[in-house]
């Protein structure tokens, strides 16, 4: 492993440049360009959703800034797969600048084209499917077909005067794949054998040993679960989990049940495919939720958004009783997905909440209800052995995922000096079949926070979080400005920091005596006085009421 802090060099003519923008150290928005002789290929835009100590943040994007001033150097983004932390930000690239040309697979664009329809964009759309090849500039791009929990998902081969990198994408060897479609295993060998300089491997399973269950066995679970329930069903997965939602709606129609899909991300994206093929929906299996009023309990099946515990999905609006559908004792929950790093506490207080209505709550945990859909150690050896790759850039993960890729690679007899654990930003250099770090961009994360996109500071989202935890205070006070004394105030007004203002009678003389002091000593520094009223509360709120509240003082002269 190589390291470096500093900005890149300038790029050599026939040098390719790589350098992720999101995705390496996290789970999730996913971004990574390639750059050749002045030209930029972009390879997924993804999304990352908020965690608990990021308040009023709606998503978190890759940090498209870098590109803002080289967006006509774009000639192509390519979508590997349908999934938001790889096409979630791809509207925001398209509103600065709407004419970029995606490459992808029939769902993953189509998927792509009705999220872009929401912000009033018509993307450029260019179909591609296994086995076919693309001329994108200098870029020769091959795609070939993966196994991953979405049908239509490809990893890339891109091709160029500097060398081959193949991009796995999200991906896993399913042997029994309820779609028949493997991963091209064939098309990895003979890529290897044509020679692969840069291989860079999904890692979010790296250090899971063995292989990964197969998704045909989760079939029986839920029948039996479902059988089992007395009252409704409810089975909460990603919007896009087409795979699951297949195998939902047929273990339903094995007992006697009506499907009604939740959430308007799940309404669309099944929809689209459905109308593609890719889902197979049994005859008068779907039902509408207004329909579903007129059908007893223990003959539906509800399939939801929510299993990331998202506060503002179907499933805890359920557990908080303000979805129209309620929750009882004779109801079962099932969250068929796994749990993305960070999300542990929202859903284990969302599987509380489900619990203390009196459902029964199934999950990874306890039953087989969810595979993952990556590649475990077992499987990632496989491809190393079959590609025989130069050097090796592990992607999509944590560090501990990427560190684990990276060991899996050496096992196998990949150079250690030619392995590299990177970051966002890292910048690698490959030429002459030799990949190298040899820099590094600053990236941050740029936030969607209601209308609004940009760079959220930590000292914002501190304020923030002070806020939601331990409340604010304004003190208003107002003096003369001829005589100095004070005429009105301290006025105090607080929220979330006592029951009643009157809690603050006690420290409002301090408040006046230590100002009114300052200010018969000739201060009449706005700021000062301001630190004077905040210094004098903040000790008394702290002592008294063991809060570090937020508070804005106002002094006034009149």
């Amino acid at each position: 492993m190589t390291s470096a802090r500093t900005l890149p060099p300038a790029l050599n003519p026939d040098t390719l440049r790589v350098y992720p923008l999101g995705g390496l150290g996290e789970v999730g928005r996913n971004m990574t360009v390639y750059e050749l002789n002045g030209k930029l290929l972009v390879v997924d835009c993804g999304v990352l959703f908020p965690e608990v100590e990021q308040p009023g943040v709606d998503l978190i994007l890759p940090d498209m800034t870098l590109l803002d001033e080289r967006l006509d150097d774009i000639i192509g983004l390519v979508l590997t797969h349908g999934h938001e932390d790889h096409i979630g930000g791809v509207p925001y690239l398209l509103k600065r600048r709407e004419d970029i040309p995606l490459y992808g697979s029939q769902l993953t664009l189509a998927l792509v084209a009705a999220k872009c329809k929401e912000h009033r964009i018509t993307p450029q759309l260019h179909v591609y499917a296994e086995g076919e090849t693309a001329q994108v500039g200098e870029f020769e791009l091959e795609f070939v077909a993966v196994n991953h929990s979405i049908p239509d998902a490809l990893a890339v081969a891109i091709k160029t005067v500097a060398g081959t990198v193949l991009a796995t994408g999200d991906f896993k060897m399913d042997q029994l794949p309820l779609d028949g479609r493997i991963t091209d295993l064939r098309a990895f060998a003979r890529l290897g054998e044509a020679g692969v300089d840069l291989f860079m491997t999904d890692s979010t399973n790296a250090d899971v040993p063995g292989f990964t269950p197969l998704e045909k066995e989760i079939g029986p679970v839920l029948e039996s679960v479902i059988a089992a329930t007395k009252g409704k069903v409810i089975v909460a997965s990603f919007s896009s989990h087409v795979h699951r939602v297949q195998q939902v709606l047929e273990a339903a129609a094995h007992n006697g049940r009506q499907v009604v899909l939740l959430g308007r991300s799940m309404l669309r994206n099944m929809k689209i495919a459905a109308e593609l093929g890719y889902l197979d929906v049994p005859e008068g299996i779907l039902i509408s939720q207004k329909e579903a009023e007129q059908v007893p309990d223990e003959y539906l099946v509800y399939m939801s958004t929510g299993s990331q515990g998202e506060p503002m999905a179907v499933l805890s609006r359920m557990a908080k009783r303000s979805h129209q559908v309620e929750l009882g004792a004779d109801d079962t929950v099932i969250l068929a997905s796994s749990l993305i790093p960070g999300n542990e506490n929202a859903v284990f207080r969302v599987i509380d909440a489900l619990m203390r209505l009196g459902c029964k709550v199934v999950h990874k945990g306890n039953a087989r209800v969810h595979v993952s859909g990556h590649a475990a150690a077992g499987e990632l050896l496989y491809c190393y052995n079959i590609v025989r790759p130069k050097n090796v850039m592990p992607i999509h993960g944590e560090y501990r995922h990427l560190a684990a890729n990276a060991a899996l690679a050496i096992e196998t007899g990949v150079d250690p000096e030619r392995t590299l654990i990177c970051e966002n930003g890292t910048v690698v250099d490959l030429a002459d079949g030799v990949a190298e770090i040899v820099g590094q961009y600053e990236v941050e994360s740029l936030y969607v926070d209601g209308a609004s996109v940009g760079k959220i500071t930590d000292d914002d989202l501190r304020e923030r979080l002070v806020l939601g935890r331990e409340g604010f205070i304004s003190v208003i006070t107002v003096y003369a400005k001829d005589t100095g004394r004070i005429i009105n105030g301290p006025e105090i007004h607080a929220r979330g920091v006592a029951e009643d203002d009157h809690v603050f009678d006690a420290v409002k003389p301090k408040i006046a005596a230590a100002l009114q002091s300052a200010l018969l000593e000739g201060e009449r520094d706005q700021h000062a006085l301001q630190q004077i009223v905040r210094r004098t509360i903040g000790r008394w709120v702290g002592t008294k009421l063991r809060r570090r509240a937020m508070i804005v003082p106002i002094v006034v002269e009149l």
